[in-house]
């Protein structure tokens, strides 16, 4: 056996069964061990390391596995990093094993050389390793797996090229050999007895309570029903935590932040105690004025728990666990009108999305076409949005329900991971419909070049179905839209406008589906065709880049700026200008019918 055979053997031996990688001279020997070892764990070849790397962070998103990925030397260990950059700051379980050049080589400037430990230190901060000699596994792979579970992080490990051909020898019972066995026993961290007692006196004597929600309550939705119930609270959700709770709850005020709701807006606004379950949402402005609200965390990591808010009470614990010894000691609350007033503000939010949906626009409203797609979607949908403006929509207009999952590239917000990430929860769960919604800068960065591995894999997946909805509306549309309203700046087209790509025909040319829209009345059309077939489907949405992303808290003066902006410097884009004003004028409509105006909807 040799060491590349002794690797994928502990591999299964820890139940990977997918290997998200590209090819290289620096994995060579592992190559060949996968020929020996009848592809197991199966090589899953994308069209670039970066593929390969979100490939396998949707793998760990939609699965909850540790994700596996695999690249030569140099370049290709290089490129990986940016997925693994989005594993590490969405706190996904990632290991990436890289080629490195031979022992005798090392220090001699040769090709392909790259300081890979250096390179790696940042990412992979919490374990990574180079395999120097056959008797340092099992023990590197078992803490590199064992680290990724246990924190949630990535962890690297390296192993040069001649070390991948030695025989294997494992580690014996003598001095400065470290051997290692298998497994990761669960664990689930509890607070203090005394200090859940302190948090539920806080939540007690609080009259108007918020939840906040991520990613880290996912697996408590339960029990954050129950404490939403017995404390009359609202809940809104961080768009990591999109998934953690049903959008049909009437107290649920959907995503919160710049891509978030207005409802969500309003409950951080008024309310006057906080509780934040499984989030590290880092935008500080849109959580309660400092003054306003007495405040409780829970989380399972030491080092993320009193960021953000000065809360009272942290604590640091799994929210499962924490919030069933915390149930008991809540009292309810019998006065109701808090949470009438958010229930009320949810329905109008959606009453106003099905407007904004309605609103005209050349050719096709972006919010119509994912709001289309929001009753046509099958319970157990898995989900993706790129960042951009289409990440806007999905934060606004897909409301989760039954067993539905959804991601994104949450904290570094990177392009290109839409596809991607469907590709991988598709191996996660084959049998199971996934849908990506991109804009066309994302589908042209690298979207594209994935359609292709779509196209190598798909007739393995029980349920054939990926649909891949590019809103093409030929601009870098989320940049364009920041520059009007946060600097007063035109758009600069040599920097933003980008070229028409026929991306449905593209997809039939490698032997996949796929339909162009140019009509609002081609939309539902589509997506019903798309969720019917036989094979991955790519509808290409032509969207009016007028459409903005307006924040649902956006003040009059960033619209103003917005409208000078397009005035001064895109005046032969006048339309955005009436899009902006129709959109924000049907936010207000129910607010002024319902309550007296305020000055600003005034």
């Amino acid at each position: 056996m040799k060491v590349s055979d002794y690797v994928l053997a502990r591999l299964r031996d820890w139940g990977v069964d997918h290997v998200f990688a590209y090819a290289g001279d620096g994995i060579n020997g592992l190559l060949a061990a996968w020929g020996r070892a009848d592809n197991r764990p199966k090589f899953v070849q994308a069209r670039h390391e970066e593929m390969a790397a979100f490939e396998a962070v949707g793998y760990a998103k939609f699965s909850g596995r540790v994700g596996v990925c695999a690249a030569t030397s140099g370049p290709g260990a290089i490129h990986l990093l940016n997925g693994l950059y989005d594993a590490k700051l969405d706190h996904v379980p990632v290991v990436a094993i890289v080629g490195q050049t031979n022992r005798s080589a090392m220090g001699g400037s040769y090709q392909q050389e790259v300081d890979l430990l250096s390179l790696y230190k940042d990412v992979a901060s919490e374990y990574c390793e180079m395999v120097t000699v056959p008797e340092q596994l099992p023990n590197v792979i078992d803490r590199a797996m064992r680290i990724a579970y246990a924190k949630r992080t990535v962890t690297a490990i390296v192993i040069p090229a001649d070390v991948q051909e030695l025989d294997y020898s494992p580690p014996s019972h003598a001095f400065k050999m470290v051997p290692s066995s298998l497994g990761m026993a669960p664990y689930a961290p509890i607070p203090a007895q005394e200090d859940i007692q302190r948090a539920a006196e806080l939540l007690n004597a609080g009259q108007k309570v918020a939840v906040l929600v991520g990613q880290g309550a996912r697996g408590a939705r339960a029990e954050v029903e129950q404490v939403a119930e017995l404390l009359g609270a609202g809940v809104a959700k961080a768009l990591l935590g999109k998934d953690a709770l049903s959008d049909e709850l009437p107290y649920v005020t959907g995503s919160i932040g710049l891509l978030g709701t207005r409802p969500s807006y309003e409950l951080m606004r008024d309310c006057d105690t906080l509780l934040v379950i499984g989030s590290s949402f880092p935008y500080t402005q849109f959580l309660p004025e400092f003054d306003q609200a007495r405040a409780v965390q829970i989380d399972i990591d030491p080092g993320m728990v009193g960021l953000r808010y000065p809360f009272e009470i942290n604590l640091v614990g799994d929210s499962h666990e924490t919030l069933t010894r915390l149930l008991p000691l809540l009292e309810r609350k019998t006065d109701r009108s808090w949470r009438e007033t958010v229930e009320s503000n949810t329905a109008r939010w959606w009453e106003v999305m099905q407007r904004r949906a309605a609103v005209d626009a050349d050719p096709v409203n972006p919010e119509y076409v994912v709001h289309t797609l929001d009753g046509l979607l099958p319970d157990n949908a898995m989900l993706a949005a790129d960042s951009g403006s289409a990440a806007n929509w999905y934060a606004r207009h897909l409301r989760m329900r039954g067993t539905m999952r959804g991601s994104l590239s949450g904290t570094l917000a990177t392009m290109g991971p839409g596809v991607p990430y469907v590709i991988g929860a598709k191996f996660a769960h084959p049998g199971r419909p996934a849908i990506a919604i991109v804009g066309d800068g994302a589908m042209q960065m690298n979207g594209l070049a994935e359609l292709i591995t779509a196209a190598k894999y798909w007739q393995e997946w029980d349920d054939p179905r990926l649909v891949v909805a590019v809103l093409n509306n030929h601009d870098l549309n989320q940049v364009t839209w920041e520059m009007r309203a946060m600097e007063g700046a035109p758009q600069f087209e040599p920097s933003q406008a980008l070229p028409d790509v026929r991306y449905a025909d593209f997809a039939v040319s490698v032997g996949l589906h796929g339909v162009r829209v140019e009509k609002p009345d081609q939309v539902e059309p589509a997506w019903r065709q798309a969720l019917a077939a036989d094979r991955p489907f790519v509808i290409d949405f032509r969207t009016d880049p007028a459409v903005p992303p307006i924040p649902p808290h956006a003040t009059l003066d960033q619209i103003q700026a917005a409208a000078s902006a397009i005035l001064h410097g895109d005046s032969d884009r006048a339309g955005m200008i009436r899009q902006g004003v129709k959109a924000k004028i049907q936010e207000f409509l129910p607010g002024r019918r319902n309550r007296p105006g305020t000055q600003e909807e005034q």
